[in-house]
């Protein structure tokens, strides 16, 4: 009998699930959010039945002869645990309802294998540390064998720093950090009190936001005291400095009803609070004479404070993988079930490839293509999308792109993604006010070859899952307006012929025939929705915004003309 190793998210928000192969590579890793189109699918179980079924089928998973292992990304169960509640910078109401998910989860984790007659009793379950999950998720993306691995997020089985060591790939844990002390939940606070809720996962917003404010040198110190560094641990401030420092704050909160530029001032200081907070992590933490770090946790997602980190830090080499918060835990789970399983302590390396969810079903794009060709235009472009798409592209068009297998983690990368030329000045107005929906001060991707970072960025580093917001050149910046943030940055999305082979081929064609090798991208959605999972999501978005087209596999569907 075969055994193949299910690894889920349990942590009651961002659910997923991941399935490892007996050769321990990652066969298949989806949000649960995608499948149900329920953003961060709160209190979901990641192995939804249809969704796991559907996932099993894909890997060619046979129950006749196969055999699946469980395992979650907790240790524990929170309830369980003898967890003090606190109203630090985040509700205890918030605290209490996030242990009751939390415990669910964990507690009914696999009994989907009932409901799909995979086992006859509840299955045992394997369960791994939260934070180790996490490390071990990211070491599978990072080409290094070696490097210092640090785990930041809002909370762990215990505390929410962990530094690890890792060495010919093999992981140790250096140390943890205990008790109250977050920069998860410091930001989660930062974006409340700038009108936003991070239960809706706005932490985004802030980072935007940030680059319309100049920070406040008084009060980025103000901020920075709420959390105490030693030895890199973090711990909350003493109750009495905390207070002092809501009370600054207090005057300068905004409410959602007020204009969204009152926060950027608290912004864009909240940001380099939390960036002296983080250098202070990685000083204490750094190896000497360590190149490499690998960094994951929620806190991985600041793409913002991640693209500074690189020759400024002793650091050289920085890698976030493209799921660095917990729905990437579901990797790091079904990976330790297999390591423990086939006494392996050695984390394999998968190649470094985001693409390992859905693909869309070949039959229904058929069914599509006979259902729109009474009213679009349907162009058969096998063996030429990208230079195809590329052409629409030049053409002022915008276009939505649903190719191969899905990207895992929160940002499209190509197969997923909304498409536009970067050179238009009012690309970004059109984009938001046709078809996203969305708030004019968050910035779009630039995808450009990792060839040819250094031309367009400085202080360049490969970013292929944008992870990194790196200075645009100053020469290069009237090129690419629509790409170009209030301050003069990118979240830039390096590609290469190995990891992202058709983005790449697009990118490369639209810089031959245009002379900028730089392409807007977005994530394949509409405001407050998930990123499409199904041909028919990727149709409605076409049929209900001002998409102007869609690319499924190798049929190019385009709206006609305007007479």
């Amino acid at each position: 009998m075969t055994s193949w190793y299910l690894g889920l998210s349990t942590s009651g928000h961002d659910p997923a699930l991941a399935i490892v192969s007996p050769q321990g590579q990652v066969v298949f890793a989806e949000a649960t959010e995608r499948f149900l189109q329920d953003k961060r699918a709160w209190g979901i179980v990641p192995d939804h039945a249809p969704h796991l079924e559907s996932a099993l089928v894909q890997v060619g998973f046979d129950p006749a002869q196969d055999r699946l292992v469980v395992a979650t990304s907790w240790a524990a169960i929170k309830s369980r645990m003898q967890v003090q509640v606190h109203d630090t910078l985040m509700r205890g109401t918030d605290t209490r309802w996030l242990i009751g998910l939390q415990s669910r989860l964990q507690q009914d984790a696999g009994a989907s294998l009932l409901r799909l007659g995979l086992s006859q009793t509840m299955p045992e379950v394997l369960r791994f540390d939260h934070h180790t999950c996490h490390a071990v998720c990211a070491a599978y993306f990072a080409p290094d064998a070696s490097a210092d691995s640090l785990v930041i997020d809002g909370e762990g089985d215990v505390g929410a720093v962990s530094c690890f060591r890792l060495t010919d790939r093999r992981l140790r844990r250096k140390w943890r950090s205990w008790g109250p002390g977050s920069l998860g939940t410091f930001y989660g606070w930062l974006t409340g009190v700038c009108g936003f809720d991070w239960r809706l996962g706005e932490e985004w917003k802030v980072m935007g936001l940030a680059a319309y404010g100049q920070p406040d040198p008084d009060l980025v110190a103000d901020l920075a005291r709420l959390l105490v560094v030693d030895r890199g641990r973090v711990r909350f401030a003493d109750p009495e400095v905390i207070a002092a420092a809501q009370a600054r704050v207090a005057p300068l909160a905004r409410t959602p009803a007020d204009p969204i530029d009152a926060a950027a001032l608290l912004a864009a200081s909240g940001q380099q609070a939390y960036a002296l907070l983080a250098d202070q992590i990685l000083s204490d933490i750094r190896t000497p004479g360590e190149e490499a770090l690998i960094l994951s946790g929620g806190c991985a997602l600041n793409s913002s404070y991640n693209g500074t980190i690189a020759g400024r830090t002793g650091y050289v080499r920085v890698h976030v993988p493209p799921c660095p918060a917990d729905d990437g835990n579901a990797i790091g789970a079904a990976l330790l079930a297999w390591m423990q399983e086939t006494g392996t302590d050695s984390i394999p390396y998968g190649g470094g490839s985001p693409f390992l969810g859905s693909r869309p079903k070949p039959a229904t794009i058929e069914k599509s293509i006979l259902a729109a060709a009474a009213g679009m235009e349907v162009t058969d472009v096998a063996g030429r999308s990208a230079d195809a798409v590329t052409d629409c592209l030049i053409r002022g068009e915008i276009i939505g792109v649903m190719l191969g297998a899905a990207e895992f983690g929160p940002r499209a990368l190509g197969n997923r993604s909304i498409l536009a030329d970067p050179r238009a000045p009012e690309m970004k107005e059109r984009i938001n006010a046709r078809i996203k929906g969305r708030e004019a001060y968050r910035p779009f991707a630039p995808v450009i070859p990792e060839t040819r970072l250094s031309e367009w960025f400085t202080g360049a580093m490969a970013s292929p899952y944008m992870s990194m917001t790196l200075p645009w050149r100053a020469a290069q910046q009237a090129k690419v307006p629509a790409v170009v943030h209030a301050d003069g940055t990118g979240r830039a999305q390096s590609v290469s012929l190995e990891i992202s082979p058709w983005m790449h081929a697009l990118v490369t064609g639209f810089g031959n025939k245009t002379g900028v090798p730089v392409v807007l991208n977005t994530s394949f959605n509409i405001m407050g929705k998930p990123i499409v999972h199904s041909v028919e999501d990727a149709l409605a978005v076409l049929m209900t915004s001002g998409l102007d087209g869609v690319l499924l596999e190798n049929a190019l569907i385009r709206k006609p003309p305007l007479a």
